[in-house]
């Protein structure tokens, strides 16, 4: 598993973040400036959900909702997994694969200091997590 420090992909990041009130389409239009996937959603500072692509898709377009008067509190997930800065970037790697979403927010002690992605696999831990996780699935098949 992928040994690195969540801690050191984030040490450079500028977070993005926003209010539950901020509409879909200013959130959209912050995070393609900001080249991002995903926006945190703070709520006195701290996490209070998160907003994706896929949301935008799926909880948004795809049910005829209008980006500009949606809210980002109606369809953000509330109260997401988060890694902490001090985990193992395996572990966030683990999450995303089992759970089925592509970003992890990283927080210290509820206060959001960096996002991580898939994307961030994109690295050396690429192969030898999927090296692992083929590896898992043959010992797997073995034990029955």
């Amino acid at each position: 598993m992928p040994n690195r420090a969540i801690e050191q992909l984030i040490c450079k990041q500028q977070i993005l973040t926003a209010t539950a009130t901020m509409s879909v389409a200013e959130a959209a239009t912050a995070m393609r400036s900001a080249r991002v996937g995903a926006i945190m959603v703070l709520k006195g500072g701290r996490l209070a959900g998160i907003f994706t692509e896929r949301d935008a898709l799926y909880r948004v377009l795809a049910e005829g909702r209008d980006p500009t008067k949606t809210r980002l509190g109606e369809v953000m997930t509330a109260d997401p997994t988060t890694a902490s800065p001090q985990m193992p970037f395996g572990h966030a790697l683990h999450l995303m694969y089992e759970r089925g979403f592509r970003h992890v927010p990283v927080v210290d002690k509820g206060v959001p200091v960096g996002m991580v992605s898939a994307r961030d696999a994109l690295g050396p831990e690429l192969d030898q997590f999927e090296s692992e996780l083929k590896e898992r699935e043959h010992l797997m098949e073995v034990m029955g």
